[in-house]
């Protein structure tokens, strides 16, 4: 597997996801925001995000969309793409943030390296901002779970919830080459 950042803002990647295939697929076909990628040795995309720069701090990059081809979803991709892209863009900006709805994505990103900042935003978003080398804060981790727990989540989602809301942290996933 190869991990690739395709380009930033300026150069407007795009990229045409099957849409039975891949969450979000539309959202990356669209030109002003950056994409890095996670594909097979065959090239064929396996994962892929986008993000571009926070409007009032521009010295911030946002993850905005992060999607797996659902046949490979499971397989630790997602974590490890994250962990690239964290690790690709803190290189490029002072700060890489990522804002998840769900619980499924709350753990992935903890397992890249991302921290929740104890904030909230957009509809029902966990803020979480990229930092690998911390310690992380396991009543905060456990926090976000709480929020999580806290609504009516599909059974899945669920039971990852009551699985790890009293757990430690997981442990961060090294960064690919």
């Amino acid at each position: 597997m190869e991990f690739a950042f395709l380009g930033g803002l300026e150069e407007g990647p795009t990229l045409r996801l099957h849409h039975e295939e891949f969450a979000y697929a539309g959202k990356f076909v669209m030109s002003n925001t950056g994409k890095i990628v996670a594909r097979a040795d065959s090239d064929k995309i396996l994962g892929a995000i986008a993000f571009n720069q926070n409007h009032d701090e521009p010295t911030t990059a946002v993850l905005r969309y992060v999607t797996v081809s659902e046949s490979r979803r499971g397989e630790g991709i997602g974590p490890t793409l994250l962990r690239f892209a964290g690790d690709e863009l803190s290189d490029r900006y002072e700060s890489v943030t990522i804002a998840v709805n769900n619980p499924i994505a709350y753990e992935a990103a903890y397992r890249a390296g991302f921290i929740w900042t104890g904030e909230q935003r957009g509809i029902a978003e966990l803020e979480l901002v990229y930092q690998p080398d911390s310690t992380p804060d396991t009543e905060r981790y456990q926090e976000g779970f709480g929020i999580f727990g806290e609504r009516d989540l599909p059974p899945e989602q669920q039971r990852l919830v009551d699985r790890y809301e009293d757990s430690e942290p997981p442990a961060v996933v090294a960064v690919p080459e």
